[in-house]
């Protein structure tokens, strides 16, 4: 006997054609033939897990925001120690008698350096360079013997966190020799 396209088809598992026209499988259609109570049932578990995933991503966000919270509050606090210890050294400074205070002063703004530096905080460098303004602030255009645009004088030291400027140097920028200005 011939076998025909048409009796092959008929081997094939039953496939239905939803109303939009695609296919689903035996289990599907089993699922979808299934009384109302486990469509019910299916339904509750779902949206009981979706409720669960909910909750605990609002948890999540919570606990993300409280953490953030107390990292922030206390981001500062081994810079705070740090210099707790040049406080110490400025109050024993004032106890001292007159002769040694200048060099006890001097060894606190050297401890003062070594705690910036330590936390990442470095001084910027401007005598006799180019005047930079995405590092400097001028404050006054003088006349020098050092070309036009050179920092000649700071007037304020200028600091740099990593790689990002805190504190502009605040600088004196030369306006060129004064003997070429007047010619």
């Amino acid at each position: 006997m011939g076998c025909t396209m048409a009796d092959d088809r008929n081997d094939a598992p039953e496939q239905e054609k939803t109303p939009a026209g695609n296919e689903i499988g035996a289990d599907e259609m089993a699922q979808a033939l299934s009384g109302p109570d486990e469509q019910e049932k299916r339904y509750d578990e779902l949206n009981d897990q979706y409720l669960r995933l909910a909750a605990d991503f609002d948890n999540f966000r919570k606990r993300s925001a409280r953490e953030r919270e107390t990292i922030l509050h206390y981001a500062n606090e081994r810079f705070a120690v740090d210099m707790l210890e040049v406080i110490d050294n400025l109050d024993r400074a004032a106890r001292s008698d007159d002769a040694s205070l200048r060099e006890g002063l001097v060894q606190i703004r050297e401890l003062c350096a070594t705690v910036l530096q330590r936390h990442g905080i470095t001084p910027i460098e401007v005598l006799t360079k180019k005047f930079d303004p995405a590092e400097h602030e001028a404050i006054a255009h003088l006349p020098s013997d050092y070309e036009e645009g050179v920092v000649i004088d700071e007037a304020a030291r200028g600091y740099r966190m990593h790689d990002r400027v805190i504190r502009f140097a605040k600088v004196a920028v030369s306006k060129g020799n004064k003997k070429n200005n007047e010619d």
